[in-house]
């Protein structure tokens, strides 16, 4: 018996890839950036290789694996959400997933159950962070909402998407309107699917 051969080159890690299991509550996170990058990278989304998008101005680093869901878009559905956004960020659905042991490396796909996010503006586009734990962790495994995690890793999230990009001296242009819990993720994981399928096709 041979092993069947889905895809006989490498998918986009954006399109090419499921939106999950079990959407919208168990997720495949696409893992862009470690909590030891001190680099900002992303996915080039013409050939879906990381590229370096710069390096980090600050000392901040992530808190947890950050990363995207494939087939998703933050558009018109996402920012309907936002009541602060004119509309969204354009880019597939940002996810930060929570970690007992410490996982190294990037551009790898994790199993990520959903428990909340932050509801992030920034220039005025709806920029959510979905928050979500690895799927069967020992520690953070039975986590199934916000408040299953102490409040000290959301305070740390906020914090660094508040700050990585500051620049001494400029304006600062994001913000958390609010942190909410998994029902509402459960809408914003929705809605970007729906702007992905209206965008790009089911």
């Amino acid at each position: 018996m041979t092993n069947r051969i889905e895809h006989p080159f490498r998918p986009h890690p954006w399109h090419g890839l499921p939106v999950g299991p079990e959407p919208p509550d168990l997720l495949n996170a696409y893992i862009e950036i470690t909590p030891f990058d001190l680099m900002k990278y992303e996915v080039d989304k013409s050939s879906g290789y990381l590229r370096i998008d710069r390096p980090q101005r600050s000392s901040s680093q992530p808190p947890t694996l950050y990363g995207f869901v494939p087939r998703t878009y933050c558009h018109d559905r996402v920012a309907a959400l936002a009541p602060e956004a004119t509309k969204g960020d354009g880019d597939p659905l940002d996810i930060c997933v929570l970690s007992e042991r410490a996982i190294a490396r990037n551009e790898i796909l994790v199993r990520t159950r959903i428990i909340g996010g932050l509801q992030m503006v920034d220039h005025g586009e709806a920029d959510d962070k979905i928050i979500g734990v690895l799927e069967n962790d020992y520690v953070w495994g039975t986590a199934r909402d916000i408040d299953d995690v102490p409040p000290v890793f959301v305070e740390r999230l906020r914090h660094y998407f508040l700050t990585y990009k500051l620049v001494p001296g400029e304006a600062v242009h994001a913000h958390v309107d609010r942190i909410y819990g998994r029902a509402h993720a459960r809408e914003v994981v929705r809605a970007a699917m729906a702007d992905y399928d209206a965008a790009y096709g089911s």
